[in-house]
């Protein structure tokens, strides 16, 4: 494993989160709440995990 990972991964190693896996949990929460994604939920919390790793977070 290497350093500045975050998370658990299916596998159950360590995995940062990442744009393509934000992607894919927002489409998912967004087809299920009508088209949007909850200020509380665990997609935005993915966003927001994202950003941080990838250092554009504002």
């Amino acid at each position: 494993m290497s350093k500045g990972k975050t998370g658990k991964g299916r596998s159950g190693g360590k995995v940062a989160m990442n744009p393509q896996a934000v992607a894919r949990i927002q489409s998912a929460t967004a087809q299920k709440s009508g088209g949007g994604v909850p200020k509380a939920s665990f997609a935005a919390r993915a966003q927001r995990a994202a950003a941080k790793n990838s250092g554009t977070r504002k």
